[in-house]
């Protein structure tokens, strides 16, 4: 006697080596985020040739030293006293445009508490100054 049975294709796809290939690239990428965010990158300040054709009388020029020292208009000032001091250059006017100009080797960090006060204050515009070609 003999029995036969009835022998099927397998038409399904086995979906676990392509899981087990998608986890493991899962865990690659975990692992090497932290390692891409903690990478710094070097940017050299860029250097331009244009005038500025707006009238200095407007422009509140704030400089941001590597050391922390900010000066506004050649006033040497600290974060703390920096919102005082652009109070009573602003005045009532809120046409004022705020230039900050930072050492290249400043934490971005300084730079933006600067564009914090001077945008809580309500400067009409922010920018930041370059170095010009020599």
């Amino acid at each position: 006697m003999s029995t036969h049975k009835n022998r099927t294709v397998m038409a399904e796809i086995n979906m676990v080596p392509f899981i087990d290939i998608t986890l493991i690239l899962l865990i690659i990428f975990m692992v090497m985020s932290p390692m891409l965010v903690q990478m710094q990158m070097t940017v050299d300040l860029p250097k331009s040739q244009a005038i500025n054709t707006q009238a200095e009388d407007d422009v509140i020029r704030i400089e941001v030293q590597k050391d922390g020292t900010i000066s506004v208009m050649n006033k040497k000032l600290t974060l703390k006293n920096l919102e005082r001091e652009l109070i009573l250059r602003m005045g009532k006017a809120s046409k004022k445009t705020i230039l900050v100009q930072a050492d290249k080797d400043v934490p971005i960090q300084q730079v933006v508490d600067v564009f914090d006060i001077a945008k809580k204050l309500g400067a009409a515009k922010l920018g930041i100054g370059v170095l010009s070609k020599n």
